[in-house]
């Protein structure tokens, strides 16, 4: 693996042959059983598939395994039905919730969010529709886009500051990693059975690359990425430099780099 990086490095013919290789190998279903996207995996209704990828990309962070089960917990919460459960749930079923907690991200901040959720699904036939009115009013574009969702987010006057981490944007120069990671699941073709493709409002081509510290590392090494910090303007060096492999769908690489960190980790 170590040569064919450093040789992937110092020739761009065999970098796109790494990263298509790669992208293949592990753009598969058996990928999905050991990453959070096997949550929104487990429903078949579009608004349930939705919400359960909002909050397994919202507390993707730390051990893999521990992220999914701590989201089927959740899952399990709100009866293995979350589109019923955001839009018509009575004050006594929120009790279900109390005592969530991973990590950083508490029964506070779950609370609000289902709040938020069900103000978006009141009006909202999909939570597309508030990524692409950030698009339209802003330059297009996902950084607009992002922007745009949390302010809306947090708009309500009972928005708790402390949820305010759990909701990246780029105008805090973040990467926006877990968002950016999500809007790939909802975006990207259905083709290969691991992403959605519900989403057709947004194309493949207006994603931005997310930079899991696995993929931030590996693009470093095959020189996609040289900024020194992993920020917004990081994720969008990496994004463009991908789109010279494919200016279609260049986050589908975000498998090869991110695959290729995890089997060096051993993880």
């Amino acid at each position: 693996m170590v040569d064919s990086l450093n040789w992937a490095m110092q020739n761009n013919q065999a970098l796109f042959e790494l990263l298509e290789q790669h992208y293949h190998r592990f753009h598969q279903a058996d990928f999905i059983p050991h990453d959070p996207i096997t949550i929104p995996h487990m429903f078949s209704q579009k608004q349930d598939i939705e919400i359960a990828g909002l909050f397994a990309g919202i507390l993707a962070w730390g051990q893999r395994k521990t992220i999914i089960n701590k989201c089927r917990e959740l899952m399990e919460r709100m009866d293995q039905a979350p589109y019923d459960f955001i839009l018509h749930h009575q004050a006594d079923d929120l009790k279900k919730l109390l005592g969530f907690k991973h990590r950083t991200f508490n029964e506070e901040d779950l609370l609000y969010f289902v709040d938020y959720l069900q103000r978006v699904y009141q009006t909202h036939e999909s939570l597309e529709e508030v990524f692409v009115k950030g698009m339209e009013l802003g330059n297009g574009d996902m950084e607009s886009a992002l922007v745009y969702f949390q302010k809306d987010f947090s708009a309500a006057e009972h928005f708790p500051r402390r949820t305010q981490k759990h909701i990246a944007t780029p105008a805090r120069k973040s990467a926006c990693k877990r968002l950016n990671m999500y809007l790939r699941w909802m975006v990207r073709s259905e083709e290969g059975g691991v992403d959605f493709g519900l989403w057709k409002k947004i194309k493949p081509a207006q994603l931005i690359c997310p930079c899991d510290v696995h993929v931030d590392r590996i693009a470093r090494r095959l020189g996609l990425l040289r900024r020194k910090q992993t920020d917004w303007q990081a994720a969008l060096e990496l994004t463009e430099n991908l789109k010279t492999f494919d200016p279609e769908d260049p986050v589908k690489y975000d498998f090869a780099l991110f695959g290729i960190g995890i089997e060096e980790k051993g993880q």
